[in-house]
């Protein structure tokens, strides 16, 4: 049976399994190559640096959650619904990933502070959804009190929502109260939007 070809995803399911094993420090390209068997210079041929591989592998994982959060952000119905839903798989998902697999976790905090492009493009992606939602309820009348702008309103319920999906409040996503609180941040935003 002849190998398997060599492909940009394979090399970064086998990157994130290296950086697992190893973190973000000691992990190197020749541990990559190694771990599928194939030439440093092969995994060079489809990642051009180091960095480009670390980018490549910060951009897949923020990516997993765009799928599913522009799934709720285009669904049909009321707006305040889809908000509350979309917030919540958000925080569904960063808690998943914080919990599931901490180690890996812990390593895309260190990607994430090295590639603060690759993060700023993410935060866009997720604001362009949130504005999705509240130009659909300022347009249906179900959101009164969001402004004229969409986009500076998503930013507001993003930046007052951080707690929630900041990896850097991690810790406190499993702490006792964390639901009621998280209820009591989304209450609050969609009475404010519709009052």
């Amino acid at each position: 049976m002849p190998p398997e070809p060599l492909t940009p995803e394979r090399i970064l399911e086998a990157t994130e399994d290296v950086l697992r094993r190893y973190g973000p420090a000691k992990a190197t390209v020749v541990d990559v190559a190694r771990a599928l068997g194939v030439s440093h210079g092969s995994v060079y041929r489809h990642f051009g640096s180091k960095a480009a591989l670390r980018e490549a592998v910060t951009q897949r994982w923020l990516d997993l959650s765009h799928a599913e959060l522009s799934a709720v952000a285009d669904a049909a119905g009321p707006a305040g619904p889809r908000l509350r839903d979309w917030l919540a798989a958000l925080f569904a998902a960063k808690r998943r990933k914080a919990g599931d697999d901490p180690e890996l976790f812990a390593t895309y905090m260190v990607l994430v502070g090295e590639n603060s492009a690759t993060v700023e493009r993410h935060i866009e992606t997720m604001n362009g959804q949130l504005a999705r939602i509240v130009e659909s309820g300022v347009r249906t009348g179900e959101f009164t009190g969001a402004g004229t702008d969409p986009a500076a309103t998503a930013r507001a319920l993003w930046d007052a929502t951080n707690r929630f999906h900041d990896p850097a409040y991690a810790a406190d996503w499993s702490a006792p109260g964390i639901e009621a609180a998280f209820d009591a941040v989304c209450d609050l935003l969609l009475r404010g939007l519709q009052s």
